[in-house]
């Protein structure tokens, strides 16, 4: 990889799409062993529900074969072969847990963390203007909206409410390469993987829509009464396992190959 301009780059949504297709017989070929012992674990409770010491037990299962299948996925997103995969320690039908994986945990915990923190201050800074507000409650209950306050208090409340929703997800966004930067780069990225997202949000969230097809049309068969008891509940899984998740880390590893500016070559 070589060094890039930070401020010059824009990720190309068809090329990183196109890629994410072409990827896919990559991935499943070589995590094959990984997402169906992931697949079998989470079909366990459809079979029947883990009840005591063995839903904790099942609980780490789902965990580990989890981040197993995200390890070996995320290491064949950011390659072309299964052997550059396996020089980043993909092992044997993607079932390995190495010290990658552990800093992927890790990575994730502290992104999980920081996007926490910033949703309670946001939290607290909303409950406190709207508070301060004083909106005629009787008027929100009976929904007599002209009544609630004056237009311009219910225009800054409007502003602050986009603010809250539009904050946390520009966040999320900048932060969903975290993964791959952490494998790719061989140490733990969290907080950083902001920076080789920049400049690239909305081509990023579209990827992320667009490559979330498959769980938008297994939750309209869901709603529609298509697929329901054991069936759909078998379907949702695999549908997830198989298909959803491939596609998106799919996703994000083709962005992150053409987003990454840090070079190993480059001192730290």
């Amino acid at each position: 990889m070589s060094h890039k301009d930070v401020g010059g780059r824009r990720l190309k949504l068809r090329v990183a799409l196109g890629r994410t297709l072409r990827a896919l017989p990559l991935m499943w070929r070589g995590s094959a062993g990984a997402l169906g012992l992931c697949a079998v674990v989470w079909l366990l409770p459809v079979i029947q529900s883990p009840t005591g010491w063995a839903a904790w037990l099942w609980a780490l299962a789902a965990f580990l074969t989890t981040v197993t299948a995200v390890g070996a996925l995320t290491r064949l997103s950011i390659s072309d072969t299964v052997g550059e995969a396996r020089a980043l320690g993909l092992g044997a039908f993607g079932l390995q847990m190495k010290k990658p994986e552990a800093r992927l945990v890790g990575a994730a915990l502290l992104c999980i963390l920081f996007l926490s923190m910033i949703l309670s201050i946001i939290g607290l800074v909303v409950l406190a203007i709207f508070g301060m507000a004083e909106l005629d409650v009787q008027a929100i209950q009976s929904r007599n909206w002209a009544a609630v306050g004056a237009p311009w208090k219910l225009g800054v409340l409007a502003v602050l409410a986009f603010g809250a929703v539009a904050i946390p997800l520009l966040l999320t966004v900048r932060l969903s390469l975290f993964a791959p930067a952490t494998l790719g780069r061989r140490q733990m990225v969290s907080l950083n993987s902001m920076g080789i997202a920049y400049g690239s949000f909305w081509q990023i969230l579209a990827g992320l829509i667009v490559t979330a097809l498959p769980k938008v049309v297994l939750l309209a068969l869901i709603g529609a009464g298509v697929l329901t008891g054991a069936v759909g509940q078998a379907v949702w899984v695999l549908g997830l396992v198989g298909l959803q998740l491939p596609l998106t880390l799919g996703f994000l590893g083709a962005a992150y190959r053409q987003l990454e500016y840090w070079s190993p070559d480059q001192p730290k």
